[in-house]
């Protein structure tokens, strides 16, 4: 009878371990981005990021699924880069917006943006 208890733990655990695992996020290729751009520099440059980057939006859309914090700063960051003012404004903004927990480091971002 035991075996049978400890069985049926063991399955559900399972089961819902593998409901936890499936992410809410559609991540596409930001983490490789992010692993290249600072393990490998000068293989992820600013034209392949926001080609990639932009790529990932579209799909997460067409999916219906939101992407991870960090990707509209990673991309506004990368139009910054580009001297693209005005796009990395409005990423910064977006993700902004997605996620208000980043709105103080954001902040500091556009403040010394619009310094230079």
């Amino acid at each position: 009878m035991r075996g049978v208890q400890v069985s049926l733990l063991v399955a559900a655990f399972c089961a819902l371990s593998a409901c936890a695992s499936k992410s809410i996020y559609y991540w596409g290729h930001y983490e490789d981005l992010l692993y290249d751009m600072h393990a490998k520099p000068g293989t992820a440059d600013p034209g392949t990021q926001v080609a990639a980057l932009t790529e990932d939006i579209d799909k997460a859309h067409a999916q219906g699924k939101p992407v991870p914090p960090g990707v509209h700063a990673h991309l506004g960051y990368v139009y910054y880069q580009q001297g693209n003012l005005g796009s990395a404004e409005q990423e910064f903004q977006t993700e902004k917006q997605l996620f208000p927990e980043s709105t103080a480091f954001i902040d500091g971002l556009l403040k010394r943006m619009k310094r230079q």
